[in-house]
């Protein structure tokens, strides 16, 4: 009888996953099957790894909600057997998808782990090794008899973030990711140190694992700029079944004040379609009203996303809008911590 922790490997697809054919000199996926003989330093890990890997790798920049459903329907299938998991994908849009996860996944107990890397597995000198070995190092991290992490975590170049706090930063840095409105949950150097008073700390100890697996994708981000057009607006606006807006505003919420751009935003949300404020600025939160351009805003019924990330708030919203709430119901659910994702005043 062993007591070690046994966690699963799920792979998705991206750069993590290739090998060089030597004789080719052409990338091809790895076998994850045989990943203990591949790498041996996993023997030195006091768990049991078993992996699945999606039928076809799945490039990043191809995902979509339905492969969110395919990964949280392996979790699900798989929840009682397995004490972590540990997901591979592709860099690009892992802060998209693992957002998504953190909220289709309700009364979460276990770790779900997100890594990648940005050189594939068999380069010589690839992130692969270290993110992987240490993100199944961090899931097997037990305290009392219990997983210490449960949440969704993106592991990467030695920090391990909330995964819905977070986005990428570079396309060529192992430091890809940052976190930037709420620190690194650990760190690992010579010890893995954990700050345990960041750790999110479910209020559901004995309910059992909800499975959220409709999302509405009827949703666009809608990035100002200086000069954007009436024209512009109306058309992204305007879009047929559209029920949900991520308005990309300047510094702490503000927009034009401009009659037309006001008036826009005012028919659309009379459509019942949600306009939720959150940031360009990589940092810090939307406060409507602080300035004169952000008070009509506030007025009309625009949703302040206060400090949550772009990723997160795409997610979020596909997530509730699902619900059918009223106006007033979905701001109070948007502006409500659910999985750590914003900062609670």
């Amino acid at each position: 009888m062993t007591n070690k922790p046994n966690i699963l490997i799920i792979y998705t697809g991206g750069t993590i996953g290739m090998v060089k054919d030597y004789k080719t000199n052409a990338l091809k996926a790895f076998d994850f099957s045989e990943i203990v003989q591949n790498i041996p330093e996993l023997q030195q890990l006091n768990c049991n790894i078993k992996s699945i890997s999606f039928k076809e790798p799945i490039d990043s920049s191809n995902m979509n909600t339905q492969y969110y459903i395919d990964i949280v329907e392996i979790i699900e299938s798989n929840y009682t057997k397995f004490d972590g998991f540990v997901i591979l994908t592709g860099s690009d849009t892992m802060s998209y998808i693992s957002s998504a996860v953190s909220f289709m996944l309700e009364n979460l107990q276990k770790p779900i782990i997100f890594t990648g890397s940005q050189l594939p597995i068999g380069d010589i000198r690839t992130d692969a090794k270290e993110n992987l070995i240490t993100s199944i190092a961090i899931a097997s991290v037990r305290k009392q008899h219990q997983p210490l992490i449960k949440e969704v975590c993106l592991y990467f170049e030695y920090k391990l973030y909330r995964a819905n706090r977070t986005t990428k930063i570079s396309a060529e840095h192992f430091e890809a990711f940052a976190s930037m409105n709420y620190p690194a949950l650990a760190e690992s150097g010579v010890h893995l140190k954990f700050n345990e008073a960041l750790l999110f700390k479910p209020t559901e100890k004995d309910k059992p694992l909800i499975v959220r697996k409709n999302l509405i994708s009827d949703v666009v981000i809608l990035k100002l700029f200086p000069g954007i057009t009436k024209a512009t607006v109306e058309a992204i606006l305007s879009i047929q079944n559209l029920k949900g807006v991520i308005l990309e505003s300047y510094g702490s919420g503000n927009a034009p004040n401009e009659t037309w751009f006001i008036d826009l935003l005012k028919k659309a949300i009379a459509k019942e379609i949600k306009v939720v404020n959150v940031t360009q600025c990589s940092g810090g939160s939307v406060i409507l009203g602080h300035y004169d351009t952000s008070v009509k805003l506030k007025k009309i019924g625009v949703i302040s996303g206060l400090d949550i990330t772009t990723e997160s708030a795409v997610a979020k919203l596909m997530y509730l809008l699902n619900e059918d709430l009223s106006l007033e119901m979905f701001k109070y659910h948007f502006q409500k911590s659910l999985r750590g994702e914003i900062t609670k005043k």
